[in-house]
């Protein structure tokens, strides 16, 4: 299954990019479940590890970062699923920062998943779904042009 979403913000590529980083990874992360962020890498061969407090249960979430790329006019780094929570059998998030118009970009969010079964995956889809569209606000809040 596939997740596209797309956030248009008012920072370069460039100044987005440099702002990419565990504090921005932990205000993007809904309230449930809970994240505990044990490692975060950006770069090619760094991997990103969670833990995901689901109250009864905890989850670890590893990725790794399997592709980066830096441009004026796009900029992404894409994480791939190594040790996945119990409800997922793969993931692939590429985070793209693309050049629109002549001071703003778009964040988008490109997800492929697969859960344990396709009935799952129907089932997983709109709550994933609804965790990134949580990005939206918070993306459009960080990213507004300071005021002079």
């Amino acid at each position: 299954m596939k997740i596209n979403i797309e956030t248009a913000v008012e920072q370069s590529v460039s100044d987005v990019w440099r702002q990419f980083d565990d504090k921005l990874l932990l205000k993007l992360s809904p309230p449930f479940p809970p994240v505990k962020l044990i490692s975060f890498g950006q770069k090619v061969g760094e991997k990103v590890t969670f833990e995901l407090n689901f109250f009864i249960i905890r989850q670890i979430w590893v990725s790794k970062i399997t592709d980066s790329y830096l441009s004026v006019e796009e900029s992404f780094f894409i994480d791939e699923g190594v040790q996945l929570p119990f409800f997922l059998k793969y993931w692939k998030h590429k985070h793209r920062i693309v050049k629109d118009g002549s001071t703003g970009s778009k964040i988008i969010d490109e997800i492929e998943f697969r859960t344990p079964t396709i009935l799952t995956d129907y089932i997983f889809y709109p709550i994933l779904y609804l965790q990134f569209l949580y990005r939206k606000p918070i993306y459009q809040r960080i990213f507004k042009t300071p005021n002079p």
